[in-house]
């Protein structure tokens, strides 16, 4: 086949619109959706093909927040294929979200409202909590599975004929304040949400530098502000429906306002069709829409520290090895 697709998704939302898109690109791609269960990995894949019945879409079970989940389907993936040529890094959580109303007001008296409704700078903050193996829920869900299962990967990834990519989901919530070297799983603090996406991007910023000579790209998108499952959970539907009028009219101000899950993948389907080697490692693309409805994308430079990333890479390194070690039955 001229090109396979790994995605890594909760496969509803941005991540099934992302399937749907890319098929529309390009009909004889295969996709392989990674979900949690049988279950949905099945569901997810039914309504891909209802909208493109002859597509070829594989399956994989994945939890994005389960070490030995994601060391048993890199160890699948190494046995069914022999290289990928993209990696949709796309699943993500945002557990307990709370939002500032003070803050929001504030904003709304000191002319910052329109910058916090499109970054939610100052008016989010999240609750955390260790998982099973005992990281932090967001850290280990939004980045360090990600990475661990980019690493086992690697092989598929790497030396192919043609550049293979990884295309992270980061956000404008991605913040350098919220993150710390000393904190970098965001135990002590209550932004675990945009210290992973800024995690995310430095890890994306030290990929290039690692894995370019070697054929493997990394850029990352932003989907802008899309009502998703993740969304809805931050306040009441029936305030989100009360909102929604309004949204469509900030949209004439806020281009990051994308709103519709079609619309937010605008950019990970522009470097769908990019040459990578051609590309800024230091930019973020950003899915943006008019006012009126049309959509393209913004490449924005990232405020990211790079000896910063690359002592945070190294943290990463560390810790793989201790999971390694832990989990050393899975490994071939």
């Amino acid at each position: 086949w001229p090109g396979l697709s790994l995605t890594l998704s909760r496969c509803s939302g941005v991540g099934l619109a992302l399937c749907r898109r890319l098929l529309e690109e390009d009909g004889r791609l295969h996709l392989c959706i990674a979900c949690r269960n049988e279950q949905t990995c099945e569901n997810t894949r039914e309504r891909i093909l209802a909208y493109h019945p002859s597509a070829q879409v594989s399956t994989v079970e994945l939890d994005l927040g389960n070490l030995a989940s994601i060391l048993r389907a890199a160890r699948e993936l190494r046995c069914r294929f022999n290289r990928l040529d993209f990696v949709f890094l796309n699943a993500g959580i945002m557990p307990n979200p709370h939002v500032n109303f003070k803050a929001l007001w504030r904003g709304l008296l000191t002319g910052k409202v329109l910058h916090m409704l499109t970054t939610a700078e100052g008016i989010m903050t999240q609750t955390d909590r260790l998982n099973g193996d005992g990281l932090q829920e967001v850290f280990a869900t939004n980045l360090f599975g990600h990475f661990m299962l980019v690493r086992q990967l690697q092989a598929l990834l790497c030396g192919n004929e043609k550049p293979s990519r990884l295309i992270w989901t980061s956000s404008s919530n991605a913040r350098e304040s919220a993150f710390s070297l000393s904190d970098y799983q965001h135990a002590k603090g209550q932004e675990s949400y945009s210290s992973s996406k800024y995690a995310t991007d430095l890890t994306s910023v030290v990929l290039n530098r690692k894995y370019n000579d070697q054929g493997l790209y990394s850029s990352v998108v932003c989907p802008g502000l899309v009502m998703s499952n993740m969304t809805y959970r931050i306040l009441p539907i029936f305030l989100w429906k009360l909102l929604m009028p309004l949204m469509w009219l900030i949209r004439f101000f806020a281009k990051t306002y994308t709103l519709t899950p079609y619309n937010g993948v605008e950019a990970h389907v522009w470097l769908f069709k990019q040459k990578p080697e051609y590309l800024d490692c230091l930019v973020k693309y950003h899915s943006c829409t008019t006012g009126l409805g049309r959509c393209y994308v913004e490449a924005r430079k990232m405020d990211v520290d790079e000896d910063v990333a690359e002592k945070f890479f190294q943290k990463l390194l560390e810790l793989e090895e201790e999971t390694l070690e832990k989990y050393s039955d899975l490994l071939d």
